[in-house]
């Protein structure tokens, strides 16, 4: 016997979709570009499928339970919820209401993820051209290539003084 549950595809990808990420709750997993697929088996399962930022984010799990956790509580009784790594996740899926929140709330915004081709050789990290959250200048120094999350990089502006969280181009 099958299971059927209750509500359509559509109603499922809209409520996976707002689930807030649980480092930066201010972004849905559809303003940070996470969400890949949602869909319906032939046995009634809802499959969500998500890739997330980094291949070795320590946010995944939660985002799993979390998912799964609001379509449960919204009747779909059978749930599975897949992590997708190809193709990789890239900054550039934020979506524009996504770098508006996180503007607003004092992160500044990735800024285009890098292109293939040559890569020329650094023994650092690519420079940024990363723009104040607070007073919008791109006076910026960086403090610290890693942040509170690996996803993260510590920066100064110079002019207004401030520090703030960069989230890195992928």
């Amino acid at each position: 016997m099958v299971t059927v549950t209750a509500g359509t595809v559509e109603t499922a990808r809209e409520l996976a979709a707002s689930v807030p990420d649980p480092e930066m709750p201010m972004l849905t997993l559809a303003d940070l570009g996470v969400l890949r697929e949602v869909r319906r088996e032939s046995d009634g399962t809802v499959v969500v499928a998500i890739t997330p930022t980094y291949s070795g984010c320590p946010a995944m799990a939660e985002i799993r339970a979390d998912i799964a956790h609001t379509l449960h509580r919204n009747g779909y009784s059978r749930v599975r919820v897949d992590t997708v790594l190809a193709p990789a996740w890239s900054s550039d899926w934020i979506t524009g209401d996504g770098r508006r929140k996180l503007r607003e709330h004092g992160y500044s915004p990735p800024g285009p993820a890098p292109r293939p081709g040559p890569v020329a050789l650094t023994l650092g990290p690519a420079p940024r051209r990363v723009s104040c959250p607070r007073c919008d200048s791109t006076d910026t120094q960086r403090v610290s290539e890693f942040g509170a999350t690996a996803c993260k990089a510590i920066y100064r502006c110079r002019t207004c003084h401030e520090p703030f969280d960069h989230l890195k181009e992928i």
